[in-house]
Order: structure tokens, then sequence, then C-alpha cells
């Protein structure tokens, strides 16, 4: 599987990756301090993830190069800093 998958679509995997990572642990924090942990909440959890997946996919795809470019504007490396 390693070097499967052409470099073109990193920042897409890159994007597809943080987005479900987020979505999935913002979405258990969200229900477990809302509702608590009940016998559903398995069920709950996923449909959150479900719902929420589609807009946090395309919102990280659109923001990440800009966000990028403002750590590399408020960053400097030390050749920038002499």
């Amino acid at each position: 599987m390693r070097g499967s998958i052409p470099p073109r679509f990193a920042p897409i995997i890159f994007g597809a990756l943080l987005s479900i990572i987020m979505v999935s642990i913002v979405s258990a924090a969200v229900i477990v301090v809302n509702q608590g942990i009940a016998t559903d909440f398995l069920a709950r959890w996923a449909r959150s993830v479900a719902t929420t997946f589609p807009i946090a996919f395309p919102t990280v795809l659109v923001v990440a190069p800009t966000v990028r470019r403002v750590v590399g504007y408020l960053t400097t490396t030390r050749s920038d800093s002499t």
C-alpha cells in the first residue's frame, strides 16, 4: 500500500484524514457533554459524523491553503531572523 497513491493527491488525502479525525473526536465530545453516553451513543455518533464530514472535508480543502500562507507569514526560518 505504501506509495501506491500519486503525490498530486496528497492535499486531498490530507484534508480527508484531518477532517474525519477532527469530526470524529469533536462530535463524540459534544455528544458526551450534551447527552452523555447512552446505549445508542454509537448510532448517534455515527449519524453526527456522517452529517458533519461532508461539511468539514471541503472546508478543510478550501481553508488549508490560506491557513498555510498565514502560518508562513507568522513564522520565520532561522535565516529570516538574522
